[in-house]
């Protein structure tokens, strides 16, 4: 048998495996149940305007400040690791190291309950704004080490002609090194964003005001009093209605990238 053949032959046995699967599954479940507990229209309509208003907004606005924040301290972090002075690598490495490793709910969860027991203090917002210190910190770890790796891929020949024309370490740094680094990075950067709105939902761990509740807390808090599931549902979507753009705009970024080299 040719091998055209058996591949079109196996290409049909796993087209077939897979539409049987899709018919199962149809077939098994109970889409009436599905329908009532899921994709209940006046539940979904009773979460509204709020789940928009109040829990979409906080989602983008915890998102915005745990990603500016951890831009900030990451490549703060990123120069620190580069450094030729041993304490701040062995700081910065320790760090990134520590929260890169620790599930970020656990840290969460640290700075909700435990650090306020341990030290007697609260953090600025109150749950909420511990629970944003917290995702600042650990996306601050991952931020930084994408930064430090856009600051090596940037081709030394660069810093020699700088230095050539009597730029100093920290001027070339500033406006020869990190503006082609981040055009480097901007793809992983703009990821790492679309993680952070998903890792928003653990928030509520920390136990968030009614104000204060982003779209998980929101839906779970709704699910509960409307015993139903479909305010779970309409979360999932407005999930992906911020966070497929967002998508679609890595993959056009890592595209362009490509096209570039």
């Amino acid at each position: 048998m040719k091998r055209s053949t058996r591949r079109r032959l196996t290409q049909g046995v796993l087209y077939a495996v897979f539409a049987a699967v899709v018919v199962f599954v149809l077939l098994a479940a109970d889409w009436a149940t599905i329908r009532a507990y899921f994709f209940d229209l006046d539940v979904a309509l009773a979460v509204f305007p709020e789940i928009v208003t109040i829990a979409a907004k906080n989602t983008v606005v915890y998102t915005a400040i745990a990603f500016v924040g951890g831009l900030l301290l990451g490549l703060l972090l990123a120069l620190m690791k580069l450094s030729p002075v041993l304490p701040y690598r062995w700081f910065a490495t320790g760090y990134i190291e520590l929260f890169r490793g620790l599930p970020a709910l656990l840290v969460i969860f640290g700075f909700a309950y435990a650090i306020p027991i341990a030290f007697q203090w609260r953090a600025p917002g109150g749950n909420a704004g511990a629970g944003l210190i917290a995702l600042i910190i650990v996306s601050s770890a991952y931020i930084a080490e994408t930064i430090r790796a856009g600051i090596e891929a940037v081709p030394q020949g660069q810093v020699e002609a700088a230095r050539s024309l009597g730029m100093n370490g920290p001027w070339t740094m500033l406006t020869v090194i990190l503006p082609q680094a981040f055009r480097i990075i901007t793809p992983p950067l703009t990821n790492e964003l679309v993680i952070l709105i998903k890792d928003t939902s653990l928030l509520f761990i920390a136990g968030m005001a009614i104000g204060d509740r982003e779209l998980t807390t929101f839906s779970r808090d709704a699910l509960t009093s409307q015993a139903n599931a479909t305010p779970l549902v309409v979360a999932a979507l407005l999930y992906l209605v911020i966070t497929l753009p967002l998508t679609q705009l890595v993959a056009k970024l890592e595209r362009h990238n490509k096209r570039g080299r």
